[in-house]
């Protein structure tokens, strides 16, 4: 049930009584008695004489945070009072733009960051909201105002309808193919030369991927998610361009106000080099739950049914587990962990496979605008069948596969909204199996949005 609008504009009143303006005590709070009237007018209420007062201050002043803090808190509170229309999503970017600013250059200011999560809020853009008030959580604040975020928190799960996203990225990479470089395969202990088009090859192409959901509400603690997924990653010519599509649909149910699960019927598809490839058809079961302010954990499990356009040797069930966590280590630090289990049942012995893997990374936000990340992951791949004449002894054929990434982008650099991102990857297999080892390095330009 959506909270209605006068108690949402009490709770968010209540808020910014809670969390004192000490946040910005280091701040450079002005001097200037034009900007210690507009903030006795905040503080009374009138937002609108406020924000008339504040808009004419040279931005470039040294007590330009404190006024940017003050047009943000007025063009809130006057957006409160604004019908729903232009001039109030106007006031509403009027204050975010006014705190992106600042948590730009600073991105530890909680109070700050609650404000900017409260505009988010009431644009009713959750996603981001979401993750400003999660952030806030984790700075530490008083009891009183980490209920309320909470409380908002659980607005925006309990309206939730619609959600959405996509992704692009330029991705050159020095080994498309994923490719061993080996010049030479021994074979029933004889040389053979390999030629030059099956070794590894550089690329440069593109990745586009995106999806939707829409839950519709059943009762106050069950919802009836239907969705879908699409990527695509094109290079020169079609030979190594791939797709894939799917679609899920089933119940989400609420248990109280930090957990949440799902049973969903998935299906998928598979295009290589133009052409379908192999098919899905599955179910999942995910669960997601808060465990303090810091930390939330998200598991799942499911099993498909795998099935190929030509070889049908490889045709049969896949199984994949995974659980996750997220550590808010306080504002501008977030950490990261996975681990998991994949097995693959085909027809073909050779081809049965079982195996784990971890993940772990960290990102920063630093002062000046800088956003940093890295991550780690390992995965281990141990096959059924002899794997002859490939491993030399004709027994099982076991992978390790490491990938390393790092990531950067600049807050205050923005292309309709969104942040350049660049990351750097490294992705290595080693395998004793002949033709199965490979290395690529690749980077990815993307887009983020963070404000």
């Amino acid at each position: 049930m959506l909270m209605p609008g006068a108690a949402r504009a009490l709770a968010a009143a209540f808020l910014l009584l809670l969390l004192p303006p000490a946040a910005l005590a280091d701040s450079h709070l002005s001097s200037d008695p034009r900007v210690g009237s507009a903030r006795l007018l905040v503080e009374g209420g009138s937002f609108g004489e406020a924000l008339a007062a504040l808009r004419p201050l040279a931005p470039d002043r040294p007590d330009r945070t404190e006024i940017r803090f003050l047009i943000g808190l007025a063009a809130i509170g006057l957006a409160e009072r604004t019908p729903e229309g232009e001039r109030r999503a106007a006031l509403l970017d009027e204050a975010v733009a006014a705190l992106r600013v600042i948590l730009i250059e600073r991105p530890g200011l909680v109070r700050v960051r609650l404000e900017l999560a409260r505009a988010f809020f009431l644009k009713g853009d959750d996603g981001l909201a979401r993750e400003h008030f999660e952030r806030v959580l984790a700075g530490g604040p008083p009891p009183a105002v980490a209920a309320n975020v909470r409380r908002f928190l659980g607005t925006m799960r309990a309206r939730r309808r619609w959600s959405a996203w996509f992704g692009f990225e330029v991705a050159p990479d020095t080994n498309v193919n994923a490719s061993s470089d080996a010049g030479t395969v021994w074979l029933f202990g004889l040389p053979f030369r390999r030629d030059e088009a099956s070794r590894a090859r550089s690329g440069f192409g593109a990745v586009f991927r995106g999806g939707g959901e829409y839950q519709h509400p059943l009762s106050d603690r069950v919802r009836l998610r239907a969705g879908g997924a699409a990527a695509r990653r094109e290079y020169a010519g079609k030979e190594f361009d791939r797709t894939a599509a799917s679609v899920h649909f089933g119940p989400r149910v609420l248990v109280g106000d930090d957990t949440g699960f799902s049973l969903l019927a998935t299906a998928g598809r598979q295009w290589r080099a133009g052409s379908p490839y192999s098919r899905d058809l599955g179910l999942r079961f995910e669960a997601e739950r808060r465990l303090s302010r810091q930390l939330t954990m998200r598991g799942h499990g499911g099993v498909a049914r795998r099935a190929y356009r030509r070889d049908e040797a490889l045709n049969g069930p896949v199984f994949d587990a995974s659980i996750a966590g997220a550590w808010l280590a306080g504002p501008t630090v977030r950490v990261d962990a996975a681990a998991g289990y994949v097995r693959e049942r085909p027809k073909s012995l050779r081809w049965r496979n079982r195996g784990p893997w971890v993940r772990a990374g960290a990102s920063f936000a630093l002062p000046l605008g800088f956003n940093l990340g890295g991550s780690a992951e390992l995965r281990w791949t141990r096959f059924e069948g002899r794997w002859s004449p490939f491993v030399r002894d004709g027994s099982s054929r076991r992978d390790r596969t490491r990938v390393l990434r790092v990531s950067a982008f600049h807050r205050a650099f923005t292309v309709f909204g969104f942040s350049p991102k660049l990351a750097l990857v490294r992705e290595v297999r080693e395998s004793n199996a002949q033709l199965y080892d490979y290395r690529r390095d690749r980077a990815e330009i993307g887009f983020v949005r963070q404000f």
